[in-house]
């Protein structure tokens, strides 16, 4: 499947069973225990939680963190989550994602590898006295020089699940992570932005006279992988035979679509290969996303553990707050 980016993630929004509601203004009303989010740079995800782990309504809006000044991120969170704020006393918020970077909230600074996944949290300035705001810092590597925001919980999420898992993570995205762990740490990880390339070269070079629609081409794709895994140095060139061959010999868009996907997820696996090689995979991430990927590591005989990405965000968040609840 084609890498174009991180698609948002996917969760019913209809209140648990054994949800606990008041009725006010002619509409059911949830109280949180506390409120779980997931704060990406173009959108806002919240879950009402109980104290016992349950998810009682679910919440989104466009509002991410790039369309946002830090003094507008309240105001946004509220619109949100306003009707399930207790009255008498803060609700704890424990948030992940982009809201804690640079351009965020507040910026969250980094836990420095190795490190476990959820390691400390900053408090978000608020004025409303109903808010408590944690939030959770991203990873960094100093050499070679990475970080990660928001990845760091699915991480958590997946070891919250699999207590025992010890290999590598891989997190198909804009820009996929490939991550090492060992006794519940992360030990190293490494970034490439794959996703964000195959955006860029499908609508803003050349490249996307030929690679329109959304139709695909398994076959064309683990072709393209292998020739990449085979040669990468010589990816520049066969990005650009992409057209070639359109103008010349019609390629199809659907194999021309995936050819691109399949050479820059084929030149992204070369250089992980210290990273997959021999090695217990678990992939976390969007389904097509990680369909691409499974597959390109299925033809290199390399077997992956799938989980769904929104599954691992709210466990992660459910041991953040776990986390968060023993310093009180």
């Amino acid at each position: 499947m084609p890498v174009s980016g991180l698609s948002i993630l996917e969760n019913d929004d209809r209140p648990s069973l054994g949800h606990r509601w008041r009725r006010g203004h002619h509409r059911m009303t949830i109280t949180a225990d506390w409120i779980a989010v997931d704060w990406g740079t173009s959108t806002l995800r919240a879950w009402a939680m109980s104290h016992d782990g349950q998810d009682l309504a679910t919440a989104s809006s466009a509002e991410g963190m790039g369309q946002l000044t830090s003094a507008e991120f309240e105001p946004a969170l509220l619109r949100l989550i306003e009707t399930w704020l207790a009255e008498d006393k803060p609700t704890a918020v424990i948030a992940c994602g982009m809201v804690g970077a640079k351009q965020g909230w507040i910026e969250a600074p980094y836990a420095a590898t190795p490190c476990q996944p959820q390691s400390r949290f900053t408090a978000a300035p608020t004025r409303d006295p109903r808010l408590d705001v944690q939030i959770i810092a991203g990873v960094s590597q100093s050499e070679p020089a990475d970080v990660m925001r928001g990845e760091e919980t699915q991480i958590a999420g997946f070891q919250r699940l699999n207590p025992k898992w010890d290999g590598v993570i891989c997190l198909p995205g804009t820009h996929t992570k490939w991550v090492q762990m060992s006794a519940g740490e992360i030990v190293s990880f490494q970034t490439f932005m794959t996703g964000e390339i195959f955006a860029l070269l499908s609508t803003s070079s050349v490249l996307r006279h030929s690679v329109s629609g959304e139709t695909w081409e398994d076959d064309a794709f683990l072709t393209a992988v292998d020739e990449a895994m085979s040669r990468p140095e010589a990816l520049a060139a066969r990005l650009f035979g992409i057209r070639a061959q359109d103008l010349l010999h019609h390629l199809p868009p659907a194999s021309a679509r995936a050819r691109l996907s399949g050479l820059l997820v084929g030149a992204e696996l070369a250089a992980a290969k210290p990273y997959w090689i021999g090695q217990s995979i678990a992939m976390i991430g969007a389904q097509e996303l990680c369909d691409g990927y499974a597959a390109a590591l299925a033809a290199q005989h390399v077997p992956v553990t799938r989980t769904d990405a929104s599954q691992m965000t709210l466990a992660g968040l459910k041991a953040a707050y776990a986390t968060w609840k023993e310093t009180q």
